[in-house]
């Protein structure tokens, strides 16, 4: 059955509530029943909840074949809990574990000799790539991947789509009871966002940091009250590769060229005026948008009312110099979004729920005047795809892609036309991930392209001096390039499934032969 932006999805997956997308808004309105966790009452008081070691704290939560547990991704490349608390597991022999996880990459490369022999057989994550990537897209994951994006993984665990058994948090520090933070520790990561939803509503928690710290732990994002054991090891995590690969501020002359593109549409269209809201996405030139704005700010004396998402120096930089008023945070970037959070009142921290579940009574997202997003393709009818590169492996990650897209105003994509000797504008997707009714403008270096749903814009920007083009003609230019692609031969299998931000189905992606 083809869905609303024309991809076939097969018959087998509708079913257990699964259905196919039908547009960005369609499921607006609809009444969902949040899940509740089980608990264990605690009447007569515990003086701790430190368990001696991560074994005998799995064995504690009564983790069994065939359950689910959940990881977060706060430091990225530099994580060493979720591979940790997976070697305990394998040695322990559990195994038919469904993994939902926040993001997994290059710290998480143990988990694919165990999804070869059956101790992971199950994933939900809003970010794959590296091995793990390639794992799932040559099939070897017995079940498809479900990729979501970070609100509508959070929708799927509020609405107990997926139930999670144990949630194994890794913290910067934590009191005996729980109390458990992203500061204050040998390995700061910042907020514990992704984290939260996982405190909440799964049915074991444990909490593993290498700083114990005394009671209370104050701030904490994750309380004592949601968490069952706690565990002290020698480290959790490298803080220095928090800043790593889609995250890196560029130096691109390229890159810089449409970040100016960029802030240019930004300081030319209605909501820029004192009080807007903006984020940027991964990517060099959407992250370098944030400091190409700066000089608009000055000379027109606008200040932002708030601005949110990742969090990067640039902006933590915009805050200390007066240009906006408030950081909403989900996800520290950088050492100086790490060290701003805790120490400017006017920067703190939001829960992923609170950021962008469309399944809530009004996530952040809903209240953006601008997004700056990356892109590895984008074609004529401004589907954006950043999961699947142009050999049809795994290798991104829809993030917050769809979920801000779809809340802003004006939604702005900055991609190069060709990357790689590859076209990044072109005439059909890899795979979609943000549907292109949600996506008001397109920066390449070749031009700036308004969609033409958003009338609106266009006519704002047409007597401004930018490089307006067609999509059309930035496909034509890019085949010019690089000539037209073979395509990509798969086969039946899917070996993933890609959620719209609703839990519909928008796209799947097949093993390449």
């Amino acid at each position: 059955m083809k869905n609303s932006v024309n991809r076939e999805i097969p018959d087998y997956l509708l079913k257990d509530g699964n259905e196919i997308f039908k547009g960005a808004y369609a499921n607006d309105g609809k009444e969902i029943v949040r899940d509740t966790p089980t608990i264990k009452s605690n009447i007569k008081p515990r003086d701790t909840k430190l368990v001696e070691n991560l074994k005998e704290a799995i064995k504690k939560t009564g983790l069994k074949d065939g359950d689910t547990i959940s990881f977060h991704h706060h430091f990225r490349d530099g994580d060493f809990v979720a591979a940790m608390v997976m070697d305990a597991i394998h040695e322990l022999g559990i195994k038919d574990l469904f993994i939902c996880a926040s993001s997994l990459g290059k710290a998480h490369r143990n988990f694919v000799p165990m999804i070869e022999d059956g101790t992971i057989t199950g994933v939900s994550t809003s970010g794959v790539r590296d091995e793990i990537g390639e794992a799932i897209s040559e099939g070897k994951l017995k079940n498809p991947a479900y990729i979501r994006s970070h609100g509508g993984r959070v929708g799927a665990i509020e609405s107990g789509k997926v139930k999670i058994d144990v949630a194994f948090i890794g913290a910067s520090s934590s009191d005996e009871y729980g109390n458990a933070s992203g500061i204050n520790g040998k390995a700061n990561c910042g907020v514990l966002s992704y984290a939260g939803v996982d405190a909440k509503y799964a049915d074991k928690v444990v909490v593993i940091t290498d700083t114990l710290v005394d009671f209370p732990n104050y701030p904490h994002p994750i309380s004592s009250v949601d968490v069952d054991y706690v565990v002290k090891v020698d480290k959790i995590g490298d803080p220095a590769k928090i800043a790593s690969g889609a995250i890196r501020m560029t130096k691109d002359p390229r890159e810089l060229k449409m970040a100016e593109y960029c802030a240019k549409v930004i300081a030319n269209t209605e909501w820029f005026k004192d009080g807007f809201s903006f984020q940027t996405g991964a990517g060099g030139a959407s992250l370098a948008a944030a400091v190409k704005i700066k000089p608009y700010l000055e000379k027109s004396g606008i200040k932002m009312g708030w601005a949110m998402g990742g969090i990067t120096e640039p902006i933590v930089n915009l805050l200390r110099e007066g240009y906006v008023k408030y950081l909403a945070d989900d996800q520290a970037f950088d050492v100086a979004s790490v060290e701003s959070v805790y120490k400017d009142p006017a920067h703190f921290e939001i829960d992923s729920s609170e950021y962008a579940n469309p399944l809530n009574k009004g996530a952040y997202v809903n209240k953006l005047d601008y997004v700056v997003l990356g892109a590895l393709e984008i074609d004529k009818d401004f589907n954006v795809n950043v999961v699947v590169g142009s050999d049809g492996t795994i290798q991104g990650a829809p993030g917050g892609h769809p979920d801000t897209a779809a809340g802003a105003n004006c939604s702005i994509i900055v991609a190069p036309l060709v990357r790689g000797r590859i076209a990044t504008v072109r005439e059909k997707c890899t795979s979609i991930t943000t549907p292109g009714e949600t996506v008001d403008v397109l920066v390449t270096d070749y031009g700036v392209c308004i969609n033409p749903n958003r009338k609106d814009i266009l006519d704002q920007l047409k007597d401004i001096d930018l490089p307006l083009v067609s999509i059309e003609d930035l496909v034509k230019r890019g085949e010019e390039i690089t000539g037209t692609p073979d395509d990509i031969e798969y086969d039946d299998q899917v070996v993933a499934i890609i959620e719209y931000r609703d839990g519909s189905i928008i796209d799947v992606v097949r093993k390449v032969k």
